[in-house]
C-alpha cells in the first residue's frame, strides 16, 4: 500500500497484514482475537484482547531471542530502526545471501538494508519454502559498511531448519539490528527513509513493528 504525502515523496507500507489468516513460523501461536465487550450487546464500546506471537508477521528480534543475556524491545536502539535505508531487489531464489549478490547495484551510503527477494509476491497467508537466507559472509560485509540493520522480506535471517542460529548471533556481534517478515512488494529499488519501532515491550524475544518507508 502507498500513501501521497506530498507531489514529491510518498509512504510505503512494508508491514504485513496481521489476521487470523497470516501465515506464521510452523508451530508458532497465530493471531487470534476475542470481542470481549460489543456495542451491538449494549456496551458502551467494543473492546476486543489479543493473542500472537511476538514474532507474528512484519517484526524486530531482540537479541534475548537467542541469548540469555541479549536485550528486550524495551531496551533496543530506537534510532537504528529510523533512517535512510537501501532497498534492493536480488534475483537469488534459495540459498546463503553472498555480497555478490548485490553486484551492480548503488551501496553508496549504505546504513540500513532491505533486501527485497520472490517471497515479497507472496500472500499473507502462503508460508514460503526454501526462502533464501542471509550467510555470515554477506553480515560481515555489511558491518564492514557500517550497516546498523538488516531487513528481509523472509521469516527469518537464518536458513529455515539451521538450529544455531550463526545469521543472528553474527549479526549481535555486530551490534546490527533486524527486521524480519516485511513485505517490499511493489516498491522500487532506491534510498528510503524507514521508520519501524519496536513497542517497548519487556521481557519478550521481539517485538511486531508497522513498518513504512517515505520516499
Amino acid at each position: 500500500m502507498t500513501t501521497s504525502t506530498s507531489t514529491s515523496s510518498r509512504i510505503y507500507d512494508i508491514t504485513r497484514t496481521v489476521s487470523p489468516s497470516l501465515a506464521v513460523w510452523p508451530g508458532d501461536a497465530p493471531f487470534s482475537f476475542q470481542q470481549i465487550l460489543d456495542k451491538k450487546s449494549g456496551n458502551s464500546v467494543n473492546l476486543t484482547t489479543l493473542t500472537m506471537s511476538a514474532h507474528v508477521g512484519s517484526h524486530a528480534d531482540a537479541p534475548w531471542h537467542y541469548d540469555d543475556d541479549g536485550e528486550h524491545p524495551d531496551q533496543m536502539p530506537l534510532e537504528k530502526y529510523v533512517g535512510a535505508a537501501h532497498v534492493i531487489t536480488i534475483e537469488r531464489r534459495e540459498g546463503g545471501i553472498i555480497p555478490a549478490d548485490f553486484d551492480g547495484h548503488d551501496l553508496s551510503g549504505l546504513q540500513r538494508l532491505l533486501i527485497h527477494t520472490w517471497v515479497s509476491d507472496l500472500p499473507d497467508s502462503q508460508w514460503p519454502h526454501d526462502f533464501p537466507y542471509p550467510t555470515v559472509e554477506l553480515i560481515d560485509w555489511l558491518s564492514l559498511k557500517g550497516v546498523v540493520l538488516l531487513g528481509v522480506d523472509m521469516p527469518s535471517v537464518d536458513r529455515f531448519d539451521d538450529e544455531q542460529l550463526p545469521c543472528h548471533h553474527r549479526l549481535y556481534h555486530h551490534r546490527i539490528v533486524n527486521l524480519e517478515t516485511l513485505n517490499l512488494k511493489d516498491v522500487p529499488d532506491g534510498v528510503y527513509q524507514l521508520i519501524a519501532l519496536p513497542l517497548k515491550l519487556q521481557s519478550v524475544c521481539a517485538s511486531p513493528v508497522r513498518a513504512v518507508l517515505i520516499g
